[in-house]
């Protein structure tokens, strides 16, 4: 998955200001790690997580709040941010209980199964879809048999004629998040020529066809989308 995986350039002034620079539109972020925890409260209570695209560690340092016998591998390709979640991690008291892997899923080494796995909004930068299936395929790999995945991404038919409202709502949010007009319009940009903005029925097609049952939607927050499904 190496040359197929997001080409995102996260550098230190970059990592260092993330935190901070979505903090006004939390509650999207926090609504999907409440539920997030939901779905995966049934793991063991020595439960083994894979986060891949793990970013500064927002989930698992929730999810390791709550679950003080569980253990993580934060799988991210920037050196930064994971420098950003590693520091949070000791801060907190939870860094024994991580793994940090820079670098993408394929060069992670090999290990026992583990029993879920997250990938929060990582995959809508996968242009191609036999790309996009291949990473999902990887993930599911790394699984137990019926092992978890929880899921987000972007998505929406843009080709629906509610599309073009959805985002001026959505372009709207992020302007309080005091983002400047120019950072919204590069946004906008970039919905349309960087990330794979799919039909929900398509994001689930690809799921599916890389190692998963069909998946179950349980988070919309605008235009993010999110699943959870078992490895078939």
């Amino acid at each position: 998955m190496k040359d197929s995986a997001p080409k995102i350039a996260f550098d230190e002034t970059h990592a260092a200001a993330y935190d901070q620079k979505f903090v006004k539109i939390a509650a999207i972020r926090d609504a999907l790690h409440l539920l997030i925890g939901a779905v995966f409260s049934p793991l063991p209570a020595q439960a083994r997580i894979l986060c891949v695209g793990a970013g500064t560690g927002a989930e698992i340092m929730y999810l390791a709040q709550k679950n003080p016998g569980w253990h993580f591998t934060a799988v991210e390709p920037s050196a930064p941010m994971l420098a950003v979640f590693r520091r949070k991690a000791e801060e907190s008291g939870i860094a024994s209980r991580c793994e940090f892997h820079v670098g993408y899923l394929d060069s992670l080494p090999p290990a026992d199964a583990f029993d879920a796995a997250t990938s929060l909004l990582v995959s809508h930068f996968i242009l191609a879809p036999a790309d996009r299936i291949a990473f999902f395929r990887g993930i599911a790999s790394r699984l137990r048999p019926g092992g978890l995945l929880a899921s987000a991404d972007l998505a929406y038919d843009v080709a629906s004629p509610s599309y073009p409202s959805l985002l001026d709502v959505w372009m709207r949010m992020m302007l309080s998040a005091d983002l400047t007009e120019e950072s919204i319009e590069a946004m906008r940009t970039a919905y349309s020529r960087d990330v794979a903005l799919l039909p929900l029925e398509e994001v689930g097609s690809l799921i599916t066809t890389g190692g998963f049952e069909k998946p179950v939607l349980f988070l919309q927050t605008g235009l993010i989308h999110a699943w959870y499904a078992n490895k078939a």
